[in-house]
């Protein structure tokens, strides 16, 4: 009889130790996703920021500063492909490190070109954008109402 209260108590321990371990494995899954989630939230923003600026000195019109306008707006370019390799470096998946790098180069070809409209940047930014979100919440979808493409 003691002998099962032995074994009964060691079974106990083990199933014990293990729900411990599956739960503090869990825990650190999800502390591990929410600091990804927050260095790539970053990286995303300062990239998106940035590409707000080379978008605006791309559709600035050609005359507006010469030679300085230009010297700003390849420094601009610049600083976009670096936060473009951040989001490279933080990025878990593909997708995004492609959807980055198409928006990236569409801009820098804006840049380089000059554009009249932002339209054509609209496509790039919006598989971005989701491609982010999938990086950030794998699994879940967004709403039908959240994309960034305008209506």
């Amino acid at each position: 009889m003691s002998l099962a209260g032995v074994v009964l108590g060691a079974g106990g321990s083990l199933f014990g130790q293990y729900l411990v371990s599956r739960a503090s494995t869990r825990q650190l899954e999800v502390q591990e996703s929410a600091t990804h989630r927050a260095e790539l939230k970053n990286a995303v923003l300062k990239f998106l920021g940035l590409a707000s600026q080379v978008e605006k000195a791309a559709l600035a019109p050609s005359g507006a500063g010469g030679a300085t306008a230009d010297a700003g707006l390849d420094q601009l370019v610049d600083d976009l492909w670096l936060a473009h390799a951040e989001i490279d470096l933080a990025a878990r998946s593909e997708p995004l490190r492609g959807a980055a790098y198409r928006y990236a180069a569409r801009l820098a070809e804006a840049a380089k070109d000059g554009i009249s409209d932002g339209s054509a940047l609209r496509g790039p930014q919006a598989r971005f954008f989701d491609a982010a979100y999938d990086d950030m919440w794998p699994g879940h979808r967004r709403a039908a109402g959240d994309s960034v493409t305008p209506q």
